[in-house]
């Protein structure tokens, strides 16, 4: 993870720990066309969020305990 990223992984991680997100909420507050701010396809390349698939409803997006260990060790 970039040292200029890290900062937005670090949020993106707590906005995921604060409630349940699925797929789409995701998709609708972290998506971004440029290609500098790679926030979710690091996360998901660096094992930090995982993708929970149950049978009939949305794809649950979940920070893994790798992504939880990096919370902790921002005081996050």
């Amino acid at each position: 993870m970039s040292d200029i990223l890290a900062p937005l992984t670090i949020d993106f991680l707590a906005w995921l720990t604060a409630e349940p997100r699925d797929y789409y909420d995701v998709m609708d507050a972290w998506r971004t066309s440029c290609p500098r701010l790679t926030v979710w396809e690091d996360a998901i390349d660096a094992g930090l969020i995982s993708r929970i698939h149950v049978a009939g409803q949305p794809v649950r997006i979940e920070p893994t305990e790798r992504g939880l260990s990096l919370l902790a060790a921002h005081g996050r």
